[in-house]
């Protein structure tokens, strides 16, 4: 269990917390900077998050105040710790690696506040970190034990081979992955994804997740991914790998899934690819006595990711295209954006559980509707693509 921070140590970082929030935006850039500089560490990063207006950077920056802000009262973080907790493991981070990103902290904090870091707020700030580092770390193993001793499961990497692939959408591509060694997978919770380490090019490494967008079947499992305008990973999923490809593959993780136990009604709200876990949900759970009602949006019908599978297995569904045909409006489709208060005509805001995925802009509009209608926040879940995690991602 991770040591408990001295009050010495507390102090120390309630009292310095706004100095280093009035430079997060010169520490976070200069952090990067020093971690990315290890070719070992590079890998693990997402480069293309990593430019003058950083997702990535900006997610950085929100959880190191986050967490200086609730130094006394860790609770506050439990949520939050458990995604990057998950995102980590399915990128499968190792205590190996967080020495490297504590020696880039410290030593962007020092870098950037020059004179005013004493050795005292130094050490502070690295107790501070080691503290959150090794519950990421005990939680992360835990993560990884539990993977490894499921049927079907594994630790570490495993390889799988595409054994088909279908363009779903202009821009939207599903492969279907065996394992090369012929053995069961663990069955995944409907919602999670699935941790990757590519090489487009010789001594080239890149590591992403991507949703599992089947139902959990022991056998196989299925990506659908968008091909992203430069995107370096997805743009060769689409371009270069064919049938027969192999990758090492993490694990199913991720806290974003569909428990159906005491929920009778369930609303899955999702946007472009944000569909893919929906499907594994739908896949899953469509035909039972939950009731789920399904509500995509995207640009037409052309562009919405298996629109016959969500409309055959929801209880019912809705489509919302922001520029629809004269046959999308004919065949029962609306025009426009999802309105979060047209939500409470279609479900039972006192019963049922609400799941949102997509773009930044749509779930924050889904999540502060709901939120604004009363829903409890015990029943809004939300998954979203991209930098999530608080050190890698």
């Amino acid at each position: 269990m991770a040591k408990p921070l001295t009050e010495e140590t507390l102090s120390i970082i309630e009292a310095t917390a706004p100095v280093v929030a009035a430079h997060i935006e010169q520490i976070v850039p200069c952090m990067y900077g020093r971690l990315l500089a290890a070719s070992e560490i590079r890998a693990l990063f997402n480069m293309s998050h990593q430019d003058g207006n950083s997702p990535q950077h900006k997610a950085l920056a929100n959880a190191l105040i986050t967490y200086a802000t609730h130094i006394r009262t860790p609770d506050f973080l439990v949520d939050a710790l458990e995604r990057i907790a998950q995102k980590h493991t399915g990128l499968q981070i190792l205590p190996e690696h967080y020495p490297y990103v504590g020696d880039a902290l410290l030593g962007a904090v020092s870098e950037v506040l020059g004179e005013a870091v004493t050795p005292e707020v130094l050490a502070a700030w690295g107790e501070a970190y080691w503290f959150l580092a090794n519950t990421l770390i005990e939680r992360e193993e835990e993560i990884y034990t539990d993977s490894d001793t499921q049927e079907g499961g594994w630790r570490g990497w495993r390889h799988f081979k595409v054994i088909s692939k279908k363009l779903e959408t202009p821009e939207i591509m599903s492969f279907i992955l065996h394992p090369t060694d012929g053995g069961q997978v663990l069955k995944h919770r409907p919602g999670q994804y699935l941790g990757f380490r590519f090489t487009p090019a010789v001594g080239e490494e890149c590591r992403r997740n991507y949703s599992i967008s089947s139902a959990p079947n022991g056998e196989h499992y299925r990506i659908t991914v968008k091909r992203e305008p430069g995107g370096r990973v997805s743009n060769w999923l689409h371009d270069m790998v064919e049938i027969g490809k192999e990758f090492d593959t993490a694990a199913p993780a991720g806290e974003f899934f569909l428990d159906p136990t005491g929920k009778r009604e369930v609303v899955l709200l999702s946007a472009g690819v944000g569909i893919t876990p929906m499907i594994s949900m739908l896949e899953t759970y469509g035909g039972s006595d939950m009731r789920i009602v399904d509500v995509h949006a995207t640009s037409d019908s052309q562009h919405h990711v298996m629109r016959e599978a969500s409309r055959a297995l929801a209880s019912e569904s809705h489509a919302f295209y922001e520029a629809p045909t004269k046959d999308d409006l004919n065949s029962g489709s609306s025009a426009g954006r999802v309105d979060p208060r047209w939500i409470a005509t279609v479900s039972d805001p006192s019963a049922a559980d609400y799941f949102v995925c997509g773009p930044v802009g749509f779930m924050q509009s889904m999540v502060d509707g709901l939120k604004a209608a009363n829903i409890p926040e015990d029943r809004i879940h939300h998954e979203f693509f991209g930098p999530a995690s608080m050190f890698i991602g």
